[in-house]
Order: structure tokens, then sequence, then C-alpha cells
């Protein structure tokens, strides 16, 4: 652990449009907000146009697209007067591809092929020829469309190099003699002869456990953390690498003071490996606060809601093992392949789909010494009963997956994270819908929210092993906003209202695809009032991701045309239009009492805290891009001086309230860091004590309501109480002082449904 880990980060997606100068602007406000770093997207030069950064091209300069490394000089500048410090997202896994020119490495490669001083890099499979980039239109006769300019092959608007000596002839004739092939874009998926990142063809896998490639590729990086420029370091993706363990090692030599966090998203249950990090980027936190304010009640009502629906039990294992193997056996055809062929004692098809069903019956994203083993005798032993017929070809595969030092052992957990990733994240989770507040990134739909009990259990194992991993409840790769999640966590208390709701609204408006009119209705009825060409974005994209009804390789235009005819429907049909409306507003009360909760617990549990930009106030923002909109510091910035004030605002005024609990938090914990170094339950006493959770850090307590409706419909907090410390304490929220003992919580939760407890001179100085 480094000496002083961040007390607290904001998350800046810079981008073009919003670029260094301009989140150099906004620092002011940061540090009145009570963060203690600076947390930014990649700085590192990107693909043209790039709006997230994980798309970097040159790995020697900072985008100039961002302002250069002038822009960051006087970001560095503007963070030192502020007090503030930096953490910058690193992306080691892969490079964009997608404009070859703006790569000067990849590039190289394509001219010179083997030859290239590049060539080791990229993880490309040289073994099977030309390497192939599937650019082409899927027609035959797109290599017409092929010329020669300026000493370039060029197509439409793709640009490719041409080795020396080879550009005599018709452009067909320069193609051929290319190291590289341009093929249909059809063709990616099952023939590429290079790793992507999932399926993305756009972005090439880098071979970083070559020192040399380490080397050129951090070289900037650890320089500014060598420089004390840079305090922490955020790892995208450790999962696609081939060695991360080994990778991280490395860098936490090369770094050894920053702040290391990795973007390692854990299954339920599952423990971070012991590497040399502080952490993680918080995504297991995500999961267990999300379900601490979900009713758990109400798993066997939406069971059967879903059964109704679609007209059938919906299985989470048999659906995650269909598209899991799906996704290796389709979108990851080209990388089965490769794996296949390292396994030549095994006829070719029999290595592919023994290959296949491990992947697709692995339960986490790859496994890890020393749990590795443990996790691939679960996958043989799934896998052989689904595929009796395989028992050699899996047995065979599988002895070698055991050795640690068989490249096809090495390579095979690449296959396992992207396989989990496609198959789970980014298709499963749109099409199993019986429940979507709990379909999130790290979560586990199939877990139906967290007792109290069980969220204790986590926060204070975290307080033990990880204290200063991060935090979080939104992201950039969330699927949707954090207040939308809290909304929707209210249905869990309606349950018999909800069925006979969505159940009216799909008769009339129906969609041919009940499970993803589910989705559709849950997601607007979770973000409404939302404006309508956002809802036709969301679907379109959560649709083809689902791949259930239509797709990104082959859209559908019938059921696109009908989805989008239900979504104009919510806006044109009165009727309809004044329900979605009714029902949105009747839960969006609790719904703000779930989001304070929410926000207050993770920004209080143990951990180093992130915001994700904008979600300060009341954010309905849904899957990316649209959760990367811009952001209103100017509103946020007024809103904050008024409380400062002194202005203490209702809960439905603007998101205030929320940005009251966001920033005497924020403040609290940046001013007084040993007021949490611990971690203790603090139980409620009484018969509704199951609506509190309630913890002391260590002299900083958190008080927050959970399942509002049920403590409402009980006629309020009747008598259960808190029990405090003898010492004087003060909440940050109200300014109320209590002096300990039994303190009812009708009192305390009076104004807001959340409170934080301080000593009264630390609260003193968090609210100033």
């Amino acid at each position: 652990m480094p000496a002083t880990p961040p007390k607290a980060t904001y998350r800046i997606q810079v981008r073009p449009g919003f670029d260094l100068d301009a989140t150099a602007a906004i620092l002011d406000y940061l540090a009145d907000l009570g963060v203690s770093h600076l947390y930014t997207a990649p700085l590192l030069t990107a693909t043209p146009g790039s709006q997230h950064g994980y798309d970097v091209v040159d790995h020697r300069a900072v985008n100039p697209e961002l302002g250069g490394e002038a822009a960051r000089q006087r970001l560095l500048g503007a963070l030192r007067d502020r007090q503030l410090g930096l953490v910058v997202d690193i992306v080691p896994n892969h490079a964009g591809v997608a404009v070859p020119p703006a790569n000067p490495a990849w590039w190289d490669v394509l001219r010179r092929g083997r030859d290239s001083s590049y060539a080791d890099w990229f993880d490309i499979d040289w073994d099977r020829g030309r390497l192939l980039l599937p650019v082409l239109a899927d027609d035959p006769a797109a290599l017409d469309d092929l010329k020669v300019v300026d000493d370039e092959l060029r197509y439409h608007e793709h640009r490719f190099p041409i080795a020396d000596g080879t550009g005599d002839g018709t452009a067909r004739q320069v193609h051929d003699r290319q190291r590289y092939e341009l093929v249909s874009w059809r063709r990616g998926d099952a023939e590429l002869t290079y790793r992507r990142f999932f399926a993305i063809a756009g972005l090439a896998g880098l071979r970083v456990e070559d020192p040399a490639v380490f080397a050129a590729t951090h070289e900037l990086i650890l320089r500014w953390a060598a420089a004390g420029e840079v305090d922490g370091i955020r790892v995208d993706h450790p999962d696609g690498l081939r060695d991360p363990g080994g990778y991280l090692t490395r860098l936490r030599a090369a770094a050894p003071d920053a702040w290391l966090v990795v973007e390692k998203i854990l299954e339920y249950g599952e423990e971070l490996p012991d590497w040399p990090v502080d952490g993680t980027t918080g995504y297991e936190a995500l999961a267990a606060v999300n379900g601490l304010f979900v009713d758990t009640d109400a798993e066997g009502d939406f069971t059967v809601l879903d059964t109704q629906l679609v007209g059938r039990h919906t299985s989470w294992e048999d659906l995650t093992h269909a598209t899991k193997l799906a996704a290796a056996t389709g979108l990851l055809a080209a990388e089965l392949t490769r794996l296949a062929a390292l396994a030549p004692e095994v006829p070719t098809e029999q290595a592919r789909m023994a290959l296949a069903e491990l992947a697709a019956a692995f339960e986490v994203y790859r496994g890890y010494p020393p749990h590795g083993a443990r996790h691939l005798a679960a996958a043989r032993s799934e896998a052989g009963r689904r595929r009796p017929d395989l028992a050699g070809a899996l047995d065979a595969v599988t002895r070698r997956l055991r050795n640690p030092d068989d490249e096809l052992a090495q390579r095979f957990p690449q296959l396992t994270g992207a396989v989990m990733a496609k198959g789970v994240e980014d298709t499963a989770f749109y099409r199993w819908t019986r429940f979507v507040a709990l379909n999130e990134v790290g979560g586990s739909p199939a877990h139906f929210g967290v007792p109290p009990a069980e969220f204790h259990r986590f926060a204070g194992a975290q307080q033990v092993r990880w204290p200063a991993t991060m935090t979080t409840v939104a992201t950039h790769d969330t699927k949707r906003g954090e207040d939308v999640r809290a909304r929707l966590a209210v249905l869990s208390e309606l349950p018999g209202r909800w069925a006979e709701q969505v159940k009216t609204w799909m008769e009339y408006a129906p969609l041919p695809d009940p499970a993803f009119a589910h989705l559709l209705w849950q997601t607007a009825v979770g973000a409404w009032p939302i404006e309508r060409e956002r809802l036709h974005a969301y679907a379109e994209k959560a649709a083809r991701e689902a791949a259930a009804s239509t797709s990104w390789a082959d859209p559908d235009p019938a059921f696109e045309q009908a989805m989008h005819a239900v979504i104009d429907r919510m806006y044109d049909d009165p009727s309809l239009h004044d329900e979605l409306t009714e029902l949105a507003a009747a839960i969006t009360p609790a719904g703000w009492s779930n989001s304070l909760g929410q926000k207050l617990v993770q920004l209080t549990m143990p951990g180093v805290p992130d915001t994700y930009q904008g979600t300060e106030l009341w954010d309905n923002s849904l899957v990316d891009p649209d959760n990367r909109r811009p952001v209103d510091f100017d509103v946020r910035r007024e809103l904050l001086a008024r409380l400062d004030g002194g202005w203490r605002p209702p809960i439905d005024t603007d998101g205030a309230a929320k940005l009251l609990v966001v920033s005497r938090t924020l403040r609290l914990r940046r001013a007084h860091p040993e007021l949490f170094t611990g971690y203790r339950p603090v139980p409620a006493h009484g018969r509704l004590g199951r609506h509190a959770v309630a913890f002391d850090r260590g002299g900083a307590i958190t008080v927050a309501t959970r399942l509002p409706l049920g403590l409402a419909r009980a006629g309020g907090w009747c008598d259960t109480a808190l029990s405090l410390p003898v010492n004087e304490v003060k909440d940050l929220f109200t300014g109320r002082v209590y002096s300990g003992g039994e303190t009812p919580l009708d009192d305390l939760l009076s104004d807001y449904p959340v409170a934080l407890l301080a000593p009264p001179t630390a609260a003193v100085e968090a609210a100033s």
C-alpha cells in the first residue's frame, strides 16, 4: 500500500470537447466538493476523435486532442495550487489500430510484417499467413474499390502502407503483395490472425509480457510517476494480459509509491488474487451496495413474473452457458481457433469444442493461483456433464491446461475472460430481464439482493484485506446510472403492482420479444422522464447487444421498427404516457431515499470512494455513451455555494440533497481520515430494524434507510433506535447534536433518510 492512498477520487471523462484545460477549470469545484484526487480517463494519444481514450495509438505523448503536454503541465499546476493529486487510467492490454496512420507502430508492422521492429509488440499469429484486416464491405467485388494514392493503398477513407518495392501495378496487384490482407468485416470474428480486445478488431492485443514492450508502452506514465506527477494508476482490463500477476509485479516495482488499482471484475464470492496492488476499481462494492437496497423477499414474485412474461422458466446457469458458448464459437472464433492449433494431439474440431465448452463452464473471468485449479476442475466437470461425447478431448486439453508452463494454459485464460465479458456482461445481462437493477457489471442477477448481515461481512473483510481498494456505484462501464438502479430497487417493494402494470403495458403495446420488452419498460420507469432520443438510442444498443431479436451484425429492421414504435407510444399515446409518468412519480421519492442511502454507504464504507462525473446530483444515465454526456458543472458549483451558505434543501430539490451528502461526507473523509480506520456494524433495535443499515468506521457513523416503502407502510420507525456512543456526535447533514445512548431513528432521520455522525468539531470542519 502506498504511504498515503487517496482520500477520495472524482472521475472525469477527459475527451475532445472536454480536454485537460476544461478539466483544470473545474478543479476549484472538485476541491470544494471534498475530493483529494482527480481521476482521469486515459491521457495518451488515442485514435483521432476518440471519446474514451482506451484506443491508445502512441504511448510516447499526451493526446493532442486533449491539449497535449502543455495542457498537462497546466493541469498539474492547477492541481498543485489546490493541493489535489492525480490518478491516471492506463491501457496495457491493447492499442488502437482502427486508423493505421495514427499508430506508428502498427503502421510499421503493416508495412514490414515480421521484419518490423514492432512486430513483437502485437499478439499476432504470424504462422497463419498474412495479417488479416477486416475492413472491406461484405461484397466479393469490394477489392475493386482499392486505389493507390500518394504511395498508400486506399479503401474509401481507410489508408494502408505499401511495402518497399511493391507499389507497381494495379491496386489489386499491390494489395496482393503486402504483408497484410484486407478482408470482409464478416470474416473478422472467425479468421483474424491477431488477438483483439474482446471482439473489437480496431483494438489489437499488446504483448506487455515482453519486457521491451512493457518498457516502451509504459515509459511516459512511469516517468510521470517517478517525478511525483501521478499519485495513482488505474489498470484497465488486466484479465486480458497473458500474465497479469507478472505484469503487476513489474508495474509495482516500477512505481512503488503509486496507489495501484485494477479493473478486475470479481464474480459473486470470488477473492482478488494476492497481487501487489491496493485493490480493484470497485465493482464488487457496487454489487454489495446496490443489492443492499433491494428487497430479497421479492425474488419469488419476480421469478414468477419473468416466467409468465417469457412463457417459460429461464435458468440463469443454462442461459449464460449458451451465451458464453455462442461468444466462444462466434465472436471469439478466431481466438478459439488459435488455441485449438496449440493442441495438435486432439482433432481440430474436437479441440475447438472442448475449449469452448470449458470456457463456457468457467465460473469466473479467469483462474489465478491458488484457486485456478479449482475453477478448472469445476469447468471440466460441468463441460463433461453437458458434452459427454467430448470426454476424451476434454481430458486431453484439461491436462494441458493444468501445466502453467504450457502455452495453451497461458493463453486459455485470455479466452475465458473475453467469453465471460461478451457472453454474460454484454449478452445475458440484456436477455435475462427478471429484475434489471441487478444486471450490472460485477453483479450477479441470480443473487437477488444483499441482506445487511451479508453486506457487513463483505465490508468488514474489505477493511481487513483491502482497506485502500476503490469503491464506486457508477462508472463509464455501468449498464445504467446509480440513481436509475436506486429507483428500480423500489420495484422490489412493489412486485404485485409492477407485475400488473407491466403486463398491461406489454399487452397494450406489444413487442415480439417479451424478455426485451420487460427490460425496456423497467428502463423507462427507472429513467423517466428521459428524452425520447436517448431512450431510442439505448434501446437499439441494448437489443443488439442481447442478439436475440436483432444484432449488430444482422440488424432486423422489422423488430427494431416495432421496438421504436413502442417507445414512441410511450411519449405520444396520452394514456400510456400518463400511466408511465404516474408510476415513475410514485416510486421516485423512495428512489431518492435509496439514492442517498447507497451513495452515503459507498462513500463511507472501507475503501477509497470514487464519484463518477456528475453523479453528485440525481443522474438518470443509461449505458455508454449515454453516461458520457456533458456535465453542467456551473449548476453544481452554484448549488454547492448555496449549501455552504447554510441552505438545507428538501430531498426533492434538483438533487441538492445528494450534493449535500456527497460534499459533507467527502470533506469529513479528507479532513479526518482517522475517523475511517475501522469497521463495526451498529445494530438497530426495534421491530423495524431491518430497514436501517448503520456502521461505525472508527468515529464516523453512517446511518441509512433501506426498503423505504415497507417502512412507510409500517407507519415509520416507531420504536426503532440506534445505540450511539456516549460522547456527543453531530449529524453533518442537519447539524443536530446527539448525546449518545439509545437514539430514536424517527428523530435521527426526520429530515433526510440518511445521517453521518461525527465528533462535533470534525462535523463543523466538514460543513465549511
